[in-house]
C-alpha cells in the first residue's frame, strides 16, 4: 500500500477479473498522486477465492491479500462480476453487509451491481448497471428500484455505476465528494477525460424498450414505425386494430409495456437518432419527418428520453458530424 495515510480502497479480485473495470480502480485510488498530499488514498486489492485467477486478456494474476482486508477497507470496490447470473459467495456476502454495518462505502462497476445485490445491500435502494443488463437485475433482485439511464447512482454510502467506462465517472464523484472539485478535476485532467460527462445512459441505448412476444396489436406497431410523421390519435390506432379503446388499451400495454403515446414517442425519438446519425438534413427536416413537427417538440422530448441534445447527439455518433442540430 502506498505511503498515505487516507482512506483505504480495497478491490476486490475474483477468478475471470473484469481487467478494464479493475484497471479504472487501480488507476484512480491506486496511482501515487503526491501532488494530493498524505491524506490520500490508501489502495490495495484483494482475492476473494483461492488463485492463481484467471482476468480478461489471458493472463494469470496472485494477489497480495486475502479477503481479511475487506474487514479494514473503508470503501470497497467490486470491479465487475463473472455475469449476470453466476452466484455470489455466501461469505463475501456476509462481509460485505458486515463492512457495510460498521460505515464502510461499498462501489460496483458495471455488472458488479449484481454483487451488492446478492449481499442484500441494494434492497429498496436505486442503482444502476450497464443497460444491457438492467432487465436481469431487475427480474433477478425485484427489490432494487432498477435505473438503466444513469451513468452512476448513490445512496446510504452504495453507489453503483453504469457500463465500464461509467466506471469512471462514478469514481471521481468518489473523488469530488472525499476531496473537492480541485481534487475530482485534476484526476479527470490525468486521465484526459471530464470531470462530469453530460447525459446518462441513455444515449448509448439501441432501444429504450425491447419489444414482447406477437399480439394483436403487431401489425400496428409496424405500420406505426412506417409511418411516423402521421399524427396518429389512440381512436385511430383502436380503430386500425378493430378494437374498443379499453381492450386496445390493455392489449397495447401487453405488447410494448407502455400506453401508445409513451411508446409512440420512443419510436419517434429512435427515428431522430437514425436520421441525426445519417447526417445530411436538418434538425427542422428531421422533426417533421419523424412526427415531432416542430425542432423545438423534438429537442424537448429528445433530452427527456436521451439526456443530451439533438445536437450533442449528432456531434456523439454521426459519422460525419456537423452543427446543423
Amino acid at each position: 500500500m502506498p505511503n498515505t495515510t487516507g482512506p483505504l480502497v480495497v478491490a476486490l479480485l475474483y477468478d475471470g477479473l473484469c481487467t478494464f473495470e479493475f484497471g479504472i480502480v487501480a488507476e484512480i485510488f491506486g496511482l501515487a498522486r503526491p501532488e494530493m498530499g498524505e491524506g490520500w488514498y490508501r489502495f490495495a486489492s484483494c482475492a476473494i477465492e483461492d488463485g492463481p485467477l484467471r482476468a480478461h486478456g489471458g493472463f494469470r494474476l496472485t494477489a497480495d491479500h486475502g479477503p481479511d482486508l475487506i474487514d479494514q477497507a473503508d470503501l470497497i470496490v467490486v470491479p465487475g462480476w463473472k455475469g449476470a447470473g453466476e452466484p455470489v459467495p455466501d461469505a463475501l456476502c456476509e462481509r460485505l453487509r458486515r463492512a457495510h454495518a460498521r460505515g464502510a462505502r461499498l462501489a460496483s462497476i458495471c455488472s458488479g451491481a449484481f454483487v451488492l445485490a446478492a449481499a442484500g445491500l441494494l434492497d429498496g435502494k436505486a442503482a444502476t448497471t450497464h443497460w444491457r443488463y438492467a432487465g436481469a437485475l431487475r427480474e433477478r433482485y425485484p427489490a432494487v428500484a432498477v435505473d438503466h439511464a444513469s451513468l452512476y447512482r448513490g445512496e446510504d454510502r452504495i453507489f453503483t455505476s453504469a457500463g465500464s467506462a461509467a466506471g469512471i465517472d462514478l469514481l471521481i464523484e468518489i473523488v469530488r465528494r472525499d476531496f473537492g472539485a480541485a481534487a475530482a478535476n485534476s484526476v479527470a485532467r490525468r486521465l484526459v477525460m471530464p470531470a462530469h460527462r453530460s447525459g446518462g445512459q441513455a444515449q448509448f441505448l439501441e432501444r429504450p424498450v425491447a419489444l414482447r412476444r406477437q399480439s394483436d396489436v403487431s401489425p400496428l406497431l409496424d405500420r406505426l414505425r412506417t409511418d411516423l410523421r402521421r399524427d396518429w390519435t389512440i381512436q385511430e390506432m383502436a380503430a386500425a386494430c378493430h378494437m374498443s379503446l379499453r381492450t386496445f388499451l390493455r392489449r397495447f400495454g401487453e405488447a410494448t409495456g407502455s400506453p401508445p403515446g409513451e411508446w409512440l414517442t420512443g419510436e419517434r425519438i429512435e427515428g431522430a437518432k437514425a436520421l441525426l446519425v445519417e447526417g445530411g438534413i436538418g434538425l427542422d427536416e428531421i422533426a417533421l419527418a419523424v412526427g415531432f413537427g416542430t425542432p423545438d417538440t423534438l429537442r424537448h422530448h429528445f433530452r427527456r428520453r436521451v439526456g443530451i441534445s439533438p445536437r450533442e447527439f449528432r456531434a456523439r455518433f454521426a459519422a460525419n458530424a456537423d452543427a446543423s442540430a
